[in-house]
Parts: C-alpha cells; sequence; structure tokens
C-alpha cells in the first residue's frame, strides 16, 4: 500500500474508491486509534496520505515542511513523504471552496454560521474569509474562547448560510442533526461537508424549506484532485471534477419507488436491479422475514405497531447505496420515512390508474375494492408530493423500468 487516508473511523470514507478507480494508484484505509497515531506517522511506510478527523491537527508536529496554505489554517489532510521528508499541505480548503461554489451558495456579505471546532472549521473559516462573508461565527458544544454554544446560535436569526464541519449526521448515524432551521427564518444557503449519506438530514430539511443546500461529495472529489497533484508532483485538471462526482453520486444513489399496492413496484424494482446490476430490497419482504406475516403483525399491533416496524426497517436500508428499493404502499404516509429514503435516493412514484389497481386479500388495507379505493383517495396527493419523479406505470413494467431508467442516468 503506497497511499493511504488516515482517521479514526472510515467506515463511510469513499476515497480508496476514488483514488483507486480514477487515479489507478495503490491506495488503502487506514483506521488508527489516537495512540497508534505516532507509530504510524514515525515509521513513514508511505509514499502519500490523506488526514481525515480526528487528525488534521495532530499529524503537524510529525512533519519537516508544511504549505503556507496549511500553517495559515492550523489543518493538514495531505502528506508527501519526499525521500523520508514529510511533507504536509491542506487541498480541503480549495475543495470546500469548489464545493460551495459548484452548488451555487453565495456568501458574498452574508452571516455565516460555522458548526464545529476542528480541522474542517479552519478551512470552512478560510473560505467564508476568501469568500467575503459579512460575519462568521463558530459554534461548538462548549463555549470557548473563539466560538459560541448552539443555545447562544439559536439567537441569531439572521444567519443566511450554514457549514457543517462536525461528523454529526454521518453514516451509519443517518438521523443525527445539530440544529432547528425554523430558529434561521433568514437562511439562504446550507453546505454540510458530510458526503455520506449523499444528502444528510441537515441537507433535506434545507430543501424541504426551498433552501440551497448540498453534501460534501464534489468537496471530496475537488480536493482529491489537488490531492493528486501533490503526490504525484504533476497537474491534475480541475475539470475531471464534475465527470467523477457524477459518477459517484450515481453509483451511491438509491432508486425508490412508491405507490399503491399492486402499482409496480416489485416487479419494476427487479427489472430495474437487473438491468444496473443492483440489489433489489423490497421492505415489506424484510418485515415478513423479521416479523412475521404482515397480516398477523396487524392483527396483533395494529396498524400503529406495523408502522413502528416499518419505519425502522426504513431506516436501516436508507444507509444503503446504490440499491432498488420498493417500499409499501402506505410507508408515505409518515413523512420520517419519506425523509429516511431522500438521504441517499432519488424517489419515484408509479402512478398506475385506480381502474388498473387489483384489491388481494393479503393487504389488510386494500383486502377489496372499497378499500382499496379509499386507500388510494387518502394517498394520492401524498405521492406527488413526496416523489422526485411521478412515472406512469399503466403500461409494461419492462416499459416503466426503461422511463425510469432515462431519468436516473440523465
Amino acid at each position: 500500500m503506497e497511499y493511504a487516508i488516515i482517521g479514526e473511523k472510515l467506515g463511510h470514507s469513499f476515497s480508496k474508491e476514488i483514488y483507486t478507480k480514477y487515479f489507478c494508484m495503490d491506495y488503502g484505509v487506514k483506521e488508527l486509534k489516537p495512540e497508534e497515531v505516532d507509530t504510524f506517522m514515525t515509521q513513514k511506510n508511505f509514499k502519500g496520505i490523506n488526514v481525515t478527523i480526528p487528525y488534521k491537527q495532530a499529524v503537524i508536529r510529525y512533519l519537516d515542511e508544511i504549505s503556507d496554505v496549511a500553517k495559515k489554517i492550523g489543518a493538514v489532510n495531505v502528506i508527501v513523504n519526499d525521500n523520508g521528508k514529510l511533507k504536509g499541505y491542506n487541498t480541503d480548503f480549495l475543495g470546500l471552496k469548489s464545493n460551495i461554489e459548484h452548488a451555487g451558495i453565495n456568501l458574498q456579505g452574508k452571516n455565516v454560521l460555522i458548526l464545529g471546532d476542528g480541522g474542517t472549521t479552519k478551512n470552512a473559516y478560510a473560505v467564508a474569509e476568501t469568500l467575503g462573508a459579512k460575519s462568521i461565527q463558530k459554534v461548538s458544544r462548549e463555549k470557548k474562547s473563539d466560538t459560541i454554544t448552539y443555545e447562544e446560535a439559536k439567537k441569531m436569526p439572521e444567519t443566511q448560510v450554514i457549514i457543517n464541519t462536525t461528523p454529526v449526521g454521518m453514516y451509519p448515524k443517518i438521523d443525527g442533526n445539530l440544529i432547528d432551521l425554523d430558529d434561521f427564518p433568514a437562511l439562504e444557503g446550507i453546505f454540510d461537508a458530510v458526503y455520506n449519506p449523499l444528502c444528510t438530514k441537515l441537507v433535506t430539511e434545507a430543501k424541504k424549506r426551498g433552501i440551497t443546500a448540498c453534501g460534501g461529495l464534489y468537496m471530496l472529489v475537488s480536493q482529491a484532485i489537488f490531492a493528486v497533484e501533490k503526490f504525484m508532483d504533476k497537474e491534475c485538471p480541475q475539470e475531471k471534477a464534475q465527470g467523477i462526482f457524477k459518477d459517484i453520486y450515481k453509483s451511491k444513489e438509491n432508486i425508490v419507488l412508491i405507490g399503491m399496492p399492486g402499482s409496480g413496484k416489485t416487479t419494476v424494482g427487479k427489472i430495474l436491479a437487473e438491468k444496473l446490476g443492483r440489489e433489489f430490497i423490497d421492505t415489506d419482504d424484510i418485515i415478513e422475514s423479521e416479523n412475521g406475516d404482515i397480516r398477523d403483525i396487524f392483527e396483533k399491533s395494529g396498524e400503529s405497531g406495523f408502522r413502528k416496524i416499518e419505519t425502522d426497517v426504513i431506516k436501516r436500508v436508507s444507509a444503503l447505496q446504490g440499491k432498488v428499493i420498493a417500499t409499501g404502499g402506505g410507508a408515505v404516509l409518515k413523512q420520517e420515512n419519506i425523509d429516511f429514503l431522500k438521504l441517499n435516493g432519488r424517489v419515484y412514484f408509479l402512478d398506475r390508474p385506480l381502474e388498473k389497481l387489483v384489491a388481494t386479500p393479503d393487504r389488510p388495507l386494500s383486502s377489496d375494492r372499497q378499500s382499496l379505493e379509499k386507500r388510494y383517495n387518502e394517498r394520492y396527493s401524498i405521492y406527488c408530493d413526496t416523489c422526485d419523479k411521478k412515472i406512469n406505470s399503466s403500461e409494461t413494467a419492462e416499459g416503466t423500468a426503461d422511463i425510469i431508467l432515462e431519468d436516473f442516468k440523465s
């Protein structure tokens, strides 16, 4: 292993995929406990490393040289071993700046809150300064000389841009969130440095409110290109970032199918999975494999008991990436379920006309025609409001799958 990323917990990392697939590097992932950092850095058994949470500042003491940018920011995320001499750089600054600009978030003359107080926070502060922010305030759990607390942040309704540099909301704890966006009525933009899931809870909450928001995947890709320049000591065109970003995003994004029972979610989902070489997941199948027949669950625990089980399953599958997921007909009844599914997924509503839906006795809430029609009328507007794309599924399953594929790939 010539190159690697080091950090304490790296189960969320896409770095190995990026460097091996797009730059053909001998690259690995190295999780280090705090007490292991000294041995790793002094042995120097690497040509180059990326550094992530929580070691961006801790590694500085081992460096023979440090770039002016890294020195000013006080954080290092790239180290090159030049014949035993360790040289430290900061490519996160340029990557973060590129991501914010790529997302169209304007910091010029804005009041900015930065969540966190680590190495990435220092980059975010420098980027906000560079992009002309009017005011910049760092927020941490405990008040420090240069930070305010989250309780104090709530009293800053004039905040226009929020940057999250903490790992809160990162896989596997995908339901984490530090703030309530209702406390910030002037909010215009949100950038979250977390990239797994693709859209954190913070980002999805912002999008529901019509606020420009994005996760940190473009930053990861952009800084990687700058890092490769340091590793290889040659120019690497930044234009590659957009193509790599799109490729990775699509490979990680789930296709999520919602709709009435009998709308074709399972059949269409299996066709899509086969065409894309992906795993197909049916949330109802998981529920039954773990809890028994759905009709029995309804009889024993009622609809509320079933919905609780359903949400637990949806939360778990939503944390996965690159899947095709079919949901139960009533999954959309809880906004929480949709929020989970959108962390990593694009949601398609299979809109099959009522006259083509068939009631079957194995569906507790739509076992006869009358109850089927009632459910349809109750849910139709919810399907429309929660989906990213409505698909007419009145034709063949193959044709419906092709329509979804065309949209997804575009």
